[in-house]
């Protein structure tokens, strides 16, 4: 679960700090004070796209932090999986930096990739944003959901049934390829057997460009390694007129004056040491010149295979491990040119084997998926009742699709009944948002007692929803904070009385400038603002006196769970 939320320099938000507690969290405020660009900070961190407009006013960079802790072995296991870091006493550090030009990710202090903070998100939090209960609109979603639900009894024939597709698609492609006529056919053969002959002239062979290209690189270095001592045997050598001869004619020179002079003895001496020392460098350029182990036909031909092997790599599929498979795939596929019956006789016959499995592997997934469904059914049933649905009938419609899917061949519908007498209806024919917002948090009240996942985040489940219905929503998410961690956006007192632990999330003007600010409400505070979101900016003692058992009754309800 999240022990704590920093937010820095983000929208409104200068700075702010969040120590959460086990339970329920609640966030409340004024309209537009701000509570929805916390939830969206969080969301920056798990890996949702951010722009350089989300930092404040003023200041260089954002900052969000998050800082969760990690009991659940199976959890912790998952996480080192993904090759992740994890501290020692199992918590986990999120950060993100947003700048004006770039943005970061760390975990536990190193970079990660968006992809892989999401993945990591997943383990960790369930976020339920204002949007989320809509997708319960589209099929779709119900497929998905009950899939959810019963992942640990089908996930096996999901993934065999993904495969299988795969190949079903493949042969259905590799048929209406060979659905043509005799012009058609002949300048397929044409092409396939050019590009045979390309590729197998090329004699292509795995690790070849690697080695090719080391080779290249040391005679790369000889080459502009001989250049340059060519040059230098060039300054120097004497029958050129190089430094050599010039030098030879100074010492000479300088020794007739040493003869007259001997104060200039030594200096004749070290002229003639410096024209032996570069005769002696000399000689050596030369021998490794003479020596030739530099080969510029070599080089030549080894620039030219490193070309031919890139221009087919690029050409067949970006190395030359793709462009061998697409040679074997090629060559298969002109067999089947060749031979045009036959081979449209033996694919049928193989689409038809794969049809086959694919049946099976539906006919589990449905089976599977209607046991799951009357269970859910019966869970969401009970759980709509205790949030106020009376008399609701819920239910798991699975119909055949008509094709095959890397799902399986199952339509999936959620149909509900709000009254008596009502026939059950799509949601998208019934339900309202209030309801909708209460089909969600009885969805993710059932699948909580399946995962592992112990924070959940709801950005204004109330939406919509008031009186008897408030308060059947706030004792259901009293029940669900129980043994994990909810933080919740909320507008209605009655949820906000549920809190174990509560916020104020205020916007004021600081310096000339607009700032959210958030501050932890001690018991007595708590008090207070359940009185504002009761009776408005003018509280009485009588809203008081309201707040106050409000606050009484959730204690009492939490204390029977």
């Amino acid at each position: 679960m999240i022990d704590s939320i920093s937010v820095k320099n983000l929208a409104l938000i200068k700075q702010a700090d969040l120590e959460l507690c086990e339970g329920l969290n609640i966030l409340s405020g004024e309209t537009g004070a701000g509570k929805s660009i916390l939830i969206g900070s969080v969301n920056l961190c798990l890996g949702a796209k951010a722009d350089k407009s989300m930092i404040r006013d003023g200041a260089e960079y954002a900052l969000i932090e998050l800082v969760f802790h990690v009991d659940n072995e199976k959890t912790l296991a998952a996480i080192k999986e993904m090759e992740l870091p994890v501290e020692e006493d199992g918590t986990v550090i999120i950060s993100r930096r947003i700048g004006a030009n770039r943005s970061s990710i760390k975990v536990c202090g190193e970079s990660v990739t968006v992809k892989q903070v999401r993945d990591l998100a997943q383990l960790l939090i369930d976020v339920h944003g204002q949007h989320e209960h809509q997708s319960l609109l589209h099929p779709v979603r119900h497929r998905q959901l009950l899939d959810e639900y019963c992942m640990d009894d089908i996930k096996q024939d999901l993934e065999a049934a993904a495969a299988e597709y795969e190949e079903y698609r493949q042969l259905c492609h590799r048929l209406e390829a060979l659905d043509m006529d005799e012009n058609a056919r002949r300048r397929e053969i044409d092409l396939a057997e050019y590009e045979i002959n390309e590729l197998e002239d090329a004699d292509l062979k795995p690790g070849e460009e690697d080695e090719l290209e080391d080779e290249f690189r040391r005679m790369k270095g000889a080459r502009d390694s001989f250049e340059d001592l060519s040059n230098v045997r060039g300054l120097l050598d004497e029958e050129s007129g190089g430094v050599l001869d010039a030098l030879s004619r100074a010492v000479h020179e300088m020794n007739s004056a040493a003869a007259m002079n001997e104060a200039l003895a030594d200096d004749a001496q070290a002229m003639s040491t410096a024209e032996d020392t570069l005769r002696g460098v000399l000689r050596d350029i030369r021998d490794i010149l003479d020596d030739g182990a530099f080969d510029p036909q070599r080089f030549d031909e080894v620039e030219e295979r490193l070309d031919t092997i890139r221009r087919l790599s690029t050409r067949y599929g970006g190395s030359e491990a793709a462009a061998l498979e697409y040679l074997d795939k090629r060559r298969e596929e002109l067999k089947e040119l060749n031979d045009l019956d036959e081979s449209r006789r033996k694919l049928a016959a193989l689409k038809a084997e794969s049809a086959g499995r694919l049946d099976k592997l539906c006919a589990k997934l449905t089976k599977k998926r209607s046991k799951a469904a009357a269970a859910l059914k019966k869970e969401i049933c009970a759980v709509l009742e205790d949030l106020n649905f009376l008399k609701v009938e819920f239910e798991v419609s699975i119909k055949p699709h008509g094709e095959y899917t890397p799902c399986g061949s199952d339509d999936v519908e959620f149909l509900i009944s709000l009254n008596p007498g009502e026939s059950l209806r799509p949601l998208k024919d019934v339900a309202s948002g209030g309801e909708l917002s209460r089909i969600m948090l009885a969805l993710k009240s059932v699948f909580a007692a399946k995962d592992d996942i112990e924070t959940l985040i709801f950005d204004e489940i109330d939406s919509g929803i008031s009186g008897k219905t408030a308060w059947k929503v706030s004792e259901k998410m009293g029940a669900l904070s129980l043994g994990r961690q909810l933080i919740c956006i909320t507008h209605l007192p009655q949820i906000a009385a549920m809190a174990d632990k509560h916020f104020l999330i205020e916007k004021k003007e600081a310096g000339g400038k607009t700032e959210t600010m958030i501050r932890s409400l001690s018991k007595k505070d708590e008090e207070t603002e359940v009185a504002r979101m009761l009776g408005g900016e003018e509280i009485s003692e009588a809203v008081m006196a309201n707040a106050r058992e409000l606050k009484e009754r959730a204690e009492a309800v939490k204390h029977k769970k």
